[in-house]
């Protein structure tokens, strides 16, 4: 298990495949099925496969313009009650897609738009009522590459479990 999640990896090159309607379900299955915050499930899904409205969303800011390449987005919009857990919770649906869609053979990445005027341009955009919080989309598709193929001990400047962990107080080893 641990081997397969090391692989899991920010996909930002899609080839220009559409996403499959029995995956894109699985997909939504998986999302519908993630647990949320005292199982508030504050979430709502919109499926994005029109490459005009993910050129819109690329354009929100530079660092997200690969959105523009994939063939299927899936924006997280949410209740817009509780910023603390709703991003909590956004942040626990989208992780749990990028494993999903590495599963079923594809590859997914995380465009986050957040920031309030980026925010309120995302809502514009995907038609989002105001009182709801839309923070990121969750591209999918066929990964064309991937930054670094090749196994990972120590994947692009990891810190040793040594050094991020501590055991019963901060800075403690294990006895």
């Amino acid at each position: 298990m641990t081997k397969m999640l090391r692989k899991v990896r920010q996909i930002r090159q899609f080839g220009p495949e559409p996403v499959p309607d029995d995956v894109l379900e699985q997909l939504l299955e998986v999302a519908r099925w993630t647990g949320s915050s005292k199982n508030t499930q504050p979430w709502h899904f919109i499926v994005i496969t029109d490459p005009e409205q993910l050129r819109r969303i690329s354009r929100l800011r530079e660092a997200i313009n690969w959105v523009a390449k994939a063939p299927l987005g899936i924006a997280i919009v949410t209740d817009g009650v509780s910023s603390r857990s709703e991003s909590y919770d956004a942040g626990r649906v989208s992780e749990r897609l990028l494993i999903a869609a590495h599963m079923l053979g594809l590859g997914a990445g995380v465009a986050w738009y957040g920031e309030p005027p980026l925010e309120a341009e995302a809502k514009r955009i995907l038609g989002i009522p105001a009182e709801r919080t839309a923070q990121l989309v969750v591209l999918v598709g066929r990964p064309t590459s991937i930054d670094d193929p090749r196994p990972i001990t120590r994947p692009k400047g990891r810190k040793p479990l040594s050094e991020i962990v501590s055991h019963e107080r901060w800075g403690k080893a294990r006895s």
